[in-house]
């Protein structure tokens, strides 16, 4: 037993606490005296880091027993009006740089997340509102964007970064993050592509001209290997095709020997007759 105490924290920011994000993560989903057992493997628990704190080694497997006393639920978005939407929105941004920076990209998203949650759907804005509102919402999904990156999730990288510059389409950062997100899924073209409009909005970026070649280099190689599996897969086929006629040519020749031996036999068993030994 390396942790047994009695804590309380907001749910999102048990990293505070030493509490691994995989409790955040079941807290969510549990109820007023609910007892559990968690497994968590290392990427919600300590991650490649561990906690010396708890003589936790780098990439260790968890066992919590974990019990929800109680809880107060916090405001719906609906429940708070927009100047304290914006409000809480600079919070938690500075709350997820913070995680971003120490390496705690999944208590990251969750900070990150909220802007979103709040914002992305909040209509009848001011002017002044409304542009808070849009800064916070292109600083959440780029971040968000990185975030995933950093956790290998190009998908939802790419999703983020295409919300990103629904609001700014030239948004620099947004198709630089996109584009690398595309080009570690082998979408080398659309990764080009986006590196390209970089360099359009900003011919200095030095990264991006880096990344195009890097962009060719690769669908080069991966091109090369498509080469080379097809034509030892029609190699394979035709040595397949050969040795299955092959089979055929011979089948038939032991056949057409039977027959022969067959008919040879018949022919004797006459001439056996007709000299009256059968």
């Amino acid at each position: 037993m390396f942790d047994c105490r009695d804590v309380v924290f907001i749910v999102g920011e048990g990293e505070d606490h030493d509490i691994p994000i995989g409790i955040d993560k079941a807290l969510e989903k549990m109820q007023r005296e609910e007892q559990c057992i968690l497994r968590l493997g290392p990427r919600y628990g300590f991650g490649e880091a561990g906690k010396p704190k708890f003589g936790i080694e780098p990439n260790a497997e968890l066992i919590y027993e974990v019990t929800l006393k109680s809880f107060e639920k916090a405001k719906e978005s609906w429940e708070m009006d927009t100047k304290e939407k914006l409000e809480q929105a600079a919070i938690v941004k500075e709350k997820g740089t913070v995680y971003f920076k120490g390496g705690k990209y999944l208590q990251a998203v969750i900070q990150y997340g909220k802007i979103v949650s709040w914002l992305e759907m909040e209509y009848g804005l001011s002017e002044k509102e409304s542009k808070a509102s849009e800064s916070f919402l292109l600083a959440a999904f780029l971040n968000l964007a990185m975030c995933y990156l950093k956790l290998r999730e190009y998908t939802k990288a790419v999703e983020c970064c295409d919300k990103a510059l629904g609001l700014d389409s030239a948004n620099e950062k947004g198709l630089y993050r996109r584009g690398e997100a595309q080009l570690l899924m082998n979408e080398f073209e659309s990764a080009k592509g986006d590196f390209e409009k970089v360099l359009a909005v900003n011919p200095q970026n030095k990264a991006a001209r880096q990344q195009i070649s890097m962009c060719q280099k690769k669908a080069k190689e991966h091109n090369e290997r498509d080469r080379r599996i097809y034509a030892n897969m029609f190699t394979k086929f035709a040595e397949q095709d050969a040795k299955e006629e092959a089979s055929k040519a011979m089948g038939q020749k032991t056949l057409g020997g039977v027959t022969n031996e067959k008919e040879t036999g018949s022919q004797a068993v006459e001439e056996e007759r007709a000299r009256g030994h059968v």
